[in-house]
């Protein structure tokens, strides 16, 4: 009698724990959000056309950006020979790392961190898409940051975190991944994951991003444009180990990616081998915005 009620405590208890680890994992979600810097301060994205693209709060500049932060002419961005630089204006407080900015090369996010000029309350850094170079402007007092209402999640059920199988690919592969902005990456996808739901047995692709050692999943489901994010979510995973041929996926961790918060985001979207025709009722819902 006293086991039997010891392994009922255990069952009821073990439920409870992991409630609170992902209530834990989805109040770091929202501090990465809401934090400065996060994705709700992303103001603006600025394709570079070659050559000169002038930034300031006049509005005959290529990038301009608002009055409260910035002079009427600030500086200009030269796009040439697939690198940028910078010139900053006469008295134009355009800082880097604390220090002043005159003329300068820029990295973009190609090469891991790329240089943020800091003007105000905004910052702007160089990013780049399949080598297409653009301007990514952040403003700590973004309309997007101010209207903010919070996150909305599903219950949180311990049977949508699944055990899958996976199927390594005989030899290295890319996968090609769509995004929103129309350009498409060949990504290394190390193999397929099987798992088995709604008594059916379904497949995910998962991709590996440069200096990130957990897997990558990009998917839509039968919830996505309905109770989730149009685009589709993400998902990250550990990968499994050298003695297992399994990994575990936690559809309760699942979230809307960044353009689901700013139109000035650079999402991928899910390849279609990606595209489920289950519903998954786990992990963050629509941004009630």
């Amino acid at each position: 009698m006293l086991l039997a009620l010891l392994l009922a405590q255990q069952v009821t208890a073990a439920p409870a724990a992991y409630v609170r680890e992902v209530e834990a994992w989805r109040q770091q979600r929202l501090g990465r959000l809401t934090a400065d810097g996060g994705w709700l301060t992303v103001a603006g994205l600025f394709w570079l056309k070659p050559g000169a693209n002038r930034f300031g709060s006049a509005a005959a500049n290529d990038i301009v950006l608002p009055a409260y932060a910035a002079p009427p002419e600030a500086g200009v961005f030269t796009l040439e020979a697939g690198h940028v630089s910078v010139e900053v204006a006469r008295g134009a407080p355009v800082t880097l790392g604390g220090a002043p900015v005159g003329r300068r090369l820029l990295r973009s996010d190609a090469a891991g961190e790329p240089d943020v000029l800091t003007l105000g309350s905004l910052t702007l850094q160089i990013i780049d898409r399949g080598g297409k170079l653009g301007v990514r402007l952040k403003d700590l007092h973004s309309e997007i940051r101010r209207g903010f209402k919070g996150l909305r999640w599903f219950p949180v059920k311990p049977e949508l975190r699944v055990t899958a199988r996976f199927v390594a690919h005989a030899r290295p592969t890319r996968i090609d991944v769509p995004s929103v902005i129309g350009v498409t990456e060949a990504m290394p996808c190390p193999g397929t994951v099987e798992f088995e739901l709604g008594g059916k047995t379904h497949r995910l692709d998962p991709v590996l991003e440069e200096g990130e050692s957990r897997w990558f999943f990009i998917f839509r489901d039968a919830t996505s444009g309905r109770s989730t994010y149009g685009a589709g979510r993400f998902l990250y995973a550990d990968p499994p180990h050298d003695h297992d041929a399994t990994i575990v996926l936690d559809f309760n961790e699942a979230y809307t990616p960044p353009c689901g918060f700013t139109p000035f985001a650079t999402c991928p979207l899910p390849p279609p081998q990606n595209r489920l025709s289950v519903a998954i009722e786990a992990g963050e819902m629509t941004p009630p915005h």
